[in-house]
């Protein structure tokens, strides 16, 4: 039967493709993409970049390619992988190029080629080298690790040649293509910037961890990274007997072991000269040697409880460092020396930048910043922002969509569900309910409580609760119910804006509350709808509550409140089905109708003269008062007005919600394409709309908006960035022009879970996973 099911749905999937279907696409096999690369053990930061990069890939899709590895060898550098290896190329060996050519071109599975390149790698072979960029017949895409500028004749051309034989460069800066484009007269088109991926962290306390590492009471500095004399950490040294001076706490932790292929050229020596260093300038106490190639969590803990990051290269050539990366990324205020890769990325307030082995102007920077802690705070979250876009999931998705350009057709990219994850929502809530805003992950308690807060989380934690039966949600039900009581008043209507000190504040005189109260009123009635499963003592206190607010539905008039007023009534009249709650139904409802019969036009089927937030509430509310009274003219409006909005916001294979940049008025002509002021709200609204309507019409197109819509979290919206935080299970803020609001408040984070909750229930928990994994054909451009 399940086969069967599934058959039927594969059918039906068939049927709304239309021209973008090939009756092939579910029989061939996925693309596969070989990258030549070092690869762990193998210890050297490319070799970890590589990893990285191909978990990214792994956990970010599901069946569009397969990526397969070929490691990098040498005579004194071969290893035993935990990964699987499909290839080995060891430099050393006679004709190993060749040989690696010929089966590539001869491997049917592989259609594309991804070198990750290090001059290092190929020296003395660069003629092998080139000779195999042109025997391989497949697509190649090469990364430049390293980018020289100014290149004399030979470099010049033989960076030249590679580039001839590719059909992409991937560069990790802006200032690494720019060389490229102009030093080297790289068509800029061939050239991809993708930054080097950082890992998101849950930015847990400073304190908490260094008491972990019995590392409380210091002020920590650090740097990290495999140990050479490039990282002119003696720099650092030299400045800390000025910084100690007045900061008799302060602690530089060098984190790495030195790095394997000068281990076994000069041995310690380097180490040695470090430690000589340290005894001759009487800095025992203040610098700690941890020699180990740690592994990632412990590292990014580390980083985490880091005051301030040093990074002291002394190559003005170095493009790219993955652990000032990581250091930014884990909110560390950096001081750097100016490689390529701290111009671009700390030109704006977002680190301080540093003379190459100047000592004086590092501990100047670093007592600046230790005795500046608004500044220390400023730059750490100037780096987080910065730094956002560099995510080892966007990088990720940059990845496939080059993948999808350089194969074409034949990659089909289809996103793999992140799990549901609720560590956000119970951290930002407190025993007195949701708190409203955070400051990135950090409940923000300044900010204080809201009823629309508290009313969305116990809606998303009652559908957490019947999907999933985990009596742990009841707890959180229970205090989001409390909040709710809490908030109503003797005559029936609610106060929506509480303070840290859970006093109503003044904001409830100033501002409308009736779409907090409609929102009062759906949740109570969803709750009401769940009476099978829920405590009776909850039922119980949710029909008295939502008894004592039905005295004054009438009294909405506000177009989103009486959709919400509409959407509870109808949940609870599901349950206590009553003449007089079909009256306030028709009631509300025939308000919307007579709003829409006033504004609508031949184009313009809505209930305003403009399209705003939370659109979807409407024709959604005006299809669940149908469902409730069958009503026929509900309906059609309902209708008509839903998929009137799907046209202004679904294009091709995306969705883009109306804009809080200046909404979407009737009869205004738009000159230009407003990027920006979606909101994650906007888009959980529009899944929860869209379920409902297929679940009633059974139209499959709307199955296929569903994860249109869903995907936009997931990062196909006009950044190609996800919008949510798999590490925190949080939401960020919203997606602007050019960058996401990392704050992963309430109400964002309420949303997702609520999206995501909807996924579940109609394609997973319904054994309609591979429906799910289908639907993601429609991304085929």
């Amino acid at each position: 039967m399940a086969n069967q099911h599934l058959l039927t749905q594969s059918v039906q999937l068939r049927n709304f493709l239309g021209n973008n279907y090939d009756s092939n696409d579910f029989m061939n096999e996925i693309p596969e993409v070989l990258m030549i690369t070092s690869f762990p053990p193998r210890e050297c930061g490319i070799a970890t970049y590589s990893q990285d990069l191909i978990i990214a890939l792994r956990n970010k899709f599901i069946d569009s390619f397969n990526i397969s590895i070929c490691a990098l060898e040498t005579n004194t550098e071969s290893h035993c992988y935990d990964e699987p290896i499909k290839y080995f190329l060891n430099v050393n060996h006679t004709n190993a190029f060749e040989r690696l050519a010929k089966k590539i071109n001869a491997d049917k599975k592989i259609n594309a080629v991804l070198i990750q390149h290090e001059f290092g790698f190929f020296n003395t072979y660069e003629l092998e080298f080139q000779k195999f960029l042109i025997q391989v017949e497949k697509p190649i895409i090469i990364v430049f690790h390293t980018v020289l500028p100014t290149p004399d004749k030979g470099l010049k051309s033989m960076v030249l040649q590679m580039a001839a034989q590719v059909a992409s460069i991937i560069v990790m800066t802006n200032i690494s293509a720019e060389i490229l484009n102009l030093d080297y007269g790289i068509e800029i088109e061939k050239i991809k910037v993708i930054p080097h991926g950082t890992h998101l962290v849950s930015h847990s306390d400073k304190n908490i961890l260094k008491r972990k590492f019995k590392l409380q009471d210091k002020i920590i500095l650090s740097t990290f990274g495999l140990l050479s004399s490039g990282k002119n950490i003696e720099t650092t040294l030299d400045a800390l007997p000025e910084i100690v001076k007045s900061n008799s706490d302060v602690l530089f932790l060098i984190i790495g072991k030195t790095h394997p292929s000068v281990l076994k050229e000069e041995g310690e020596h380097y180490r040695n000269f470090l430690v000589n260093k340290v005894n001759e300038l009487g800095l025992q106490r203040h610098v700690l040697f941890i020699n180990s190639f740690l592994p990632l969590n412990e590292l990014l803990e580390y980083l985490q409880l880091t005051d301030i990051y040093l990074f002291t290269s002394k190559d003005p050539n170095q493009a790219v460092s993955g652990t000032f990366s990581y250091a930014i990324s884990c909110g560390c205020p950096v001081i750097s020396t100016p490689i390529p890769h701290a111009k671009e990325v700390l030109k704006d307030d977002g680190g301080i930048i540093i003379d190459f082995e100047n000592s004086i102007q590092l501990s100047n920077a670093v007592l600046n910043l230790l005795n500046n802690e608004e500044l220390r705070n400023s730059i750490s979250m100037n780096g987080l922002h910065i730094m956002a876009s560099t995510a080892w999931e966007n990088s990720a998705i940059a990845h496939a969509h080059l993948f999808r350009e350089i194969l074409d057709a034949h990659v089909i990219l289809k996103f793999r569900l992140p799990k549901i994850n609720l560590t956000h929502i119970k951290k930002m809530t407190t025993d007195f309910g949701i708190i409203q805003f955070s400051k990135l992950s950090h409940p923000d308690i300044e900010s204080g409580y809201t009823l629309d807060d508290n009313a969305r989380a116990m809606h998303a934690m009652c559908q957490h609760f019947k999907l999933t039966n985990d009596e742990s949600d009841l707890e959180n039900i229970a205090i989001y119910l409390h909040f709710i009581k809490h908030c109503i008043q003797p005559k029936g209507y609610f106060l929506n804006y509480i303070n840290e000190q859970k006093e109503f504040t003044e904001q409830n005189n100033i501002t409308n509350l009736a779409d907090a109260n409609g929102r009062a009123i759906w949740a109570l009635g969803y709750l009401i709808s769940l009476s099978e499963i829920m405590p009776n003592e909850y039922i119980e206190k949710a029909e008295n509550l939502l008894q004592q607010s039905l005295l004054n539905v009438s009294k909405i008039h506000s177009t989103r409140a009486m959709a919400f007023a509409i959407k509870g009534l109808c949940f609870f009249n599901s349950e206590r089905p009553t003449n007089e709650n079909i009256v306030l139904i028709n009631e509300l409802a025939n308000r919307l109708v007579q709003m829409y019969r006033h504004e609508a036009t031949h184009d313009w089927h809505w209930f305003e003269s403009y399209l705003t937030y939370a659109n979807s509430i409407l024709p959604e509310a005006m299809l669940c008062a149908y469902k409730a009274t069958n009503t026929q003219v509900f309906l059609d409006i309902a209708k008509a007005s839903f998929d009137f909005l799907l046209f202004k916001t679904f294009k091709k294979n995306s969705l883009k919600v109306i804009s809080n940049k200046g909404w979407l008025i009737k009869d205004q002509i738009i000159n230009k394409k407003v990027n920006g002021g979606e909101q994650p709200i906007d888009v959980a609204y529009t899944i929860i709309a869209l379920s409902n309507f297929y679940l009633e019409l059974k139209d499959e197109s709307y199955l296929q908006k569903m994860i249109i819509a869903f995907n936009w979290f997931l990062g196909e919206n006009h950044l190609n960035q996800i919008i949510y935080n798999p590490v925190t299970g949080g939401c960020y803020d919203g997606l602007e022009e050019k960058c996401v609001n990392l704050n992963q408040g309430a109400e964002s984070t309420i949303s997702f879970l609520m999206a995501r909750l909807i996924i579940e229930d109609i394609f997973v928990s319904k054994s309609k996973n591979q429906y799910y994994e289908d639907l993601q054909l429609q991304h085929v451009e």
